[in-house]
């Protein structure tokens, strides 16, 4: 028998989980149909977090706040810094050889690599491309992916469907920050939030039944201004003035990004979770962008998620945007706190604005 034709159809039910590969082949009886699916998932994951560490009371010393006023309104505690010879690359080649030894996979092996940050090396080259280059993946496509703080949602949603239509077999996705550099030391409503880190994982075919079940992205470009880098494009060119104004720095709305994160965060969960056909008391893992506890604890009030099947290392790293759910996934892996056969749901919120889920049955 001829293969005549290979048409890769998307299952309408679950339109962002399972692809259909439909292969018909011809003989003298006629049409044979034939349907497989694939199935992809992460395969292993890795992070990366600076030496440096900069304390509650470090940061007193430098602004006007107090350990107690951060931590009550925050979470965090400590934060770690990137030091000045590395740059955001770098922490991406560290979380991502993590993350290749875990799956059992070489530099050869990997065919894409997706990177998802807002503070990359340069605007161009890609840190994707940069990356590629520092592993030695050369055989590899790579972009960077510009989501904010949901990045790395976004990267596990685009990497496992890469796979799934049959275009690659491995995808290397990293979110990373050096969001140290991007902030500005004289503000204490966005300094104290921060801090630098990279978080990997290999996304591959899994088991039927296993890996990504279902995910949403969502984005409202009309909010974009609430959080914000105003001089960092053509439309804004970082001039004398724009440095002098502090408009080369984040700028956030707090109360707005607040309120704007509990909400889009909780309804893309629900809106996975239904697509997925999970129910919410059959989570065993859950993982919020971390940045700020007080958004976390009101994201898992609403969905009633139990505090033992949560992962929060706020506290600890501060919000690394890109890196935050990445690296709380691969803590929680290491801990041995998801298991085969668990359902792990990742959520995440960031500028654009942007946000999305991922829901997951781990391999």
């Amino acid at each position: 028998m001829d293969i005549l034709e290979k048409q890769i159809q998307r299952d309408d039910a679950f339109p962002h989980s399972v692809s259909e590969v439909r292969i018909c082949l011809f003989s003298e009886k006629g049409f044979l149909m034939m349907n497989t699916k694939r199935f992809a998932g992460i395969l292993g994951t890795g992070h990366y977090a600076p030496e440096k560490i900069l304390t509650n009371e470090d940061l007193e010393k430098m602004v006007d706040t107090s350990d107690e006023w951060i931590r009550t309104r925050t979470g965090i505690e400590t934060r770690h810094i990137a030091a000045q010879s590395e740059n955001t690359s770098d922490l991406c080649v560290k979380a991502a050889r993590q993350a290749m030894e875990a799956a059992g996979v070489t530099a050869d092996d990997i065919d894409f690599v997706l990177v998802a940050t807002a503070s990359p090396d340069y605007v161009v080259p890609s840190t994707a491309c940069l990356v590629q280059d520092k592993l030695g993946c050369t055989h590899a496509g790579a972009m960077d992916i510009s989501a904010g703080c949901s990045g790395y949602i976004y990267a596990v949603a685009l990497a496992s469907n890469m796979v799934k239509a049959g275009m690659y077999k491995h995808v290397l996705i990293i979110g990373a920050e050096i969001l140290s550099r991007l902030v500005n030391w004289h503000d204490r409503s966005t300094c104290i939030l921060f801090g630098d880190g990279a978080g990997a994982a290999v996304i591959g075919e899994t088991e039927e039944g296993y890996g990504l079940l279902a995910s949403d992205l969502g984005s409202d470009g009309s909010l974009g201004k609430i959080l914000d880098i105003p001089a960092s494009g053509v439309a804004e060119p970082v001039t004398h003035r724009a440095i002098d104004s502090g408009r080369i720095y984040i700028h956030m709305e707090g109360p707005e990004v607040f309120k704007a994160a509990v909400r889009h965060m909780g309804a893309t969960t629900l809106k996975t979770l239904d697509a997925a056909g999970v129910k919410k008391e059959d989570i065993n893992m859950f993982i919020a962008h971390q940045a700020n506890n007080r958004i976390i604890q009101a994201i898992a009030k609403r969905l009633q998620v139990p505090a033992d099947r949560m992962w929060v290392n706020v506290n600890r790293f501060g919000n690394t945007s890109a890196a935050s759910v990445g690296i709380a996934l691969d803590e929680a892996v290491r801990a041995g706190r998801v298991k085969h056969g668990d359902i792990v749901v990742l959520t995440g919120f960031g500028a654009g604005l942007t946000w999305g889920c991922d829901v997951m049955r781990w391999m």
